[in-house]
């Protein structure tokens, strides 16, 4: 990041940089790359999950008849991989402290839609207002969750 001291803008440079970016309004305990891990996780398992039958095929046996049953995949292998995603995604949220929980819970909403950036300490306020101990359970039943922390990320500009 390049720091530039105040003292040398122009009030014109200083204007057009303020409207471009304006202060920000909050501060995340959260770090950004926890956040980029938890996205990895979430659509790692959301893939998992949508991309089963995403072709509109059985996917646990297959006969042919010339050569008998066809395995098109190791189901119990997957399963086994999309629990221990789901248990680590799991384990990454049930970690947070509050406030870190908070945060991801506002940064999902703000990435869904339900605030804007710029009502960042609403969305945290509001989400201090939720049960910690159901945090991972709220979260991970958001389909798209991956998708929403990394829209609110990127509202936020983290």
């Amino acid at each position: 990041m390049v720091s530039i001291a105040p003292n040398t803008l122009t009030p014109a440079f200083r204007e057009v940089h303020l409207k471009s970016h304006p202060e920000k309004e909050w501060d995340l305990t959260i770090g950004p790359d926890t956040v980029r891990l938890l996205i990895q996780k979430a659509n790692t398992l959301a893939a998992g999950l949508n991309n089963d039958y995403s072709d509109g095929t059985d996917r646990e046996v297959e006969f042919d008849g010339e050569r008998g049953d066809v395995h098109l995949h190791d189901g119990l292998a997957e399963e086994e991989e999309e629990d221990l995603t789901e248990r680590e995604l799991r384990a990454l949220i049930e970690d947070l402290n509050e406030d870190e929980a908070s945060e991801l819970v506002a940064l999902a909403w703000i990435g869904r839609g339900d605030f804007d950036a710029s009502e960042w300490t609403e969305a945290l306020a509001a989400a201090r207002q939720r049960s910690p101990k159901r945090t991972a359970r709220y979260l991970m039943g958001m389909p798209m969750l991956g998708d929403y922390l990394e829209e609110g990320l990127e509202a936020l500009g983290a």
